[in-house]
């Protein structure tokens, strides 16, 4: 084989471990994980804040949070349809500008309405992202490494919950929620810069003309695999219960007997390191083990750390929420990945239908459970969480049962 062809081989391969190609996209995929959730999220570590500020009740404010989820379901609904007409890169590059844009802009707002409108915008700008970096990963790397890359992937949306979360509520109990806002545009500016650089455009992808009816066929194709949609099903019952989590159990700590400082409350996001290593191990086990076996015990650990969170030591409400934690991240990696694999020539519509029945779940389980916490009922809260999980634990099991295949 002569040394021209061998190049242009190694040039046309798909990125495998060990390359520049895989290490650029796999930093730069963690980097738009990071900037994702840290604007995504930027206001629900600083609620408390939020519903003294404007006088609005715990509910009311959870609509910061609710309206930006809602919004990337929307554009993800939206994307669904469009993601294939456009180069992968330029779609996430139009997605990190525009979000990082209403992000500091949100920072010079006073009027809550406007606030909670803007919000929703920018889910439907952050959207984009969401709905093409999977099938770009997909289309990418390696096959042997999509489980690794996706977990990497999954593990950046980790660390920038986490990240964001405790930058805003530290800078907040400082300097005010504005200041805190506009720390995370600032971040947020610095990670487009360096994605735009250093991430590689695609080689096994390109851009289609939007034939409405061969997508229409695609998505009836995805909503007839009931296999797909136990895992949409499941989305929405984890993400629910981990966004309602989050939203309101720093009332039930910073409350008596508690009485805990926000920077300690601050600091229960730092369990989102725990998902980091939920995250990777469980994309590991995927390229190994079968999917199914991990999600059934992700989803019965999830039930189990419900139920410590439920206890009135909070000693155990700590270690409820380290256990739920890690198996919220564990499923969501093995959600992801099935419906990837299973998507085949429709990839984009699958992974966009899945973050769209996900961040449902985000906005309207995640501010509906605050009608609990509203009247002070923390029973009927984490009755609500266990549920959800005990839902997603019953799809999952019928669905695959009669199935022993990898991809189950």
């Amino acid at each position: 084989m002569s040394t021209t062809t061998y190049t242009e081989n190694i040039e046309i391969a798909r990125a495998i471990k060990g390359t520049t190609t895989y290490k650029r996209i796999k930093w730069c995929i963690f980097l738009v994980g990071v900037s994702v959730f840290a604007q995504l999220y930027n206001f629900q570590p600083i609620l408390s804040e939020i519903t003294t500020h404007f006088r609005v009740t715990p509910a009311e404010s959870s609509y910061l949070v609710s309206a930006g989820t809602m919004g990337m379901a929307f554009g993800l609904l939206l994307f669904a349809f469009i993601a294939d007409s456009y180069p992968r890169k330029d779609v996430m590059i139009f997605s990190l500008v525009t979000s990082t844009m209403l992000t500091l802009l949100s920072a010079f707002v006073s009027d809550f309405s406007i606030l909670v409108n803007i919000s929703f915008i920018k889910g439907m700008c952050i959207s984009g992202v969401s709905a093409v970096t999977l099938a770009y990963l997909a289309e990418e790397i390696d096959p042997k490494y999509i489980g690794t890359a996706i977990s990497f992937y999954l593990a950046g949306n980790t660390f920038g919950g986490m990240f964001g979360r405790i930058v805003a509520a530290l800078v907040s109990g400082w300097l005010g929620w504005q200041a805190a806002v506009f720390t995370i545009g600032i971040i947020a500016v610095i990670i487009a810069i360096v994605f735009y650089i250093y991430f590689p455009d695609s080689k096994f992808f390109s851009p289609k003309k939007l034939k409405m009816n061969n997508k229409l066929n695609q998505m009836k194709t995805i909503f007839k695999n009931y296999k797909i949609m136990a895992m949409y099903l499941v989305a929405i019952c984890l993400m629910g219960s981990f966004v309602s989590v989050y939203n309101f159990l720093g009332f039930k700590l910073e409350a008596a007997p508690y009485n805990l400082p926000h920077y300690l409350i601050a600091m229960i996001f730092l369990m989102y390191a725990f998902g980091i290593g939920g995250n990777m191990v469980a994309g590991r086990l995927s390229d190994k083990y079968s999917p199914r076996k991990i999600m059934l015990i992700a989803l019965t650990l999830m039930i189990v750390g419900t139920i410590g969170m439920y206890m009135q030591s909070l000693i155990l409400i700590l270690i409820g929420l380290t256990f739920f934690t890690i198996s919220f991240f564990s499923g969501h990696t093995i959600a992801s990945r099935v419906v990837t694999t299973l998507g085949k020539e429709a990839k984009s519509s699958a992974t966009a239908l899945y973050w769209f029945f996900y961040y449902i779940g985000s906005s309207v389980i995640g501010s509906s459970t605050g009608i609990f916490v509203n009247k002070g009922n923390w029973n009927g809260f984490f009755y609500s969480i266990m549920t959800m999980g005990i839902i997603a634990l019953i799809a999952t099991y019928i669905t695959t049962r009669k199935s022993t295949k990898k991809t189950d």
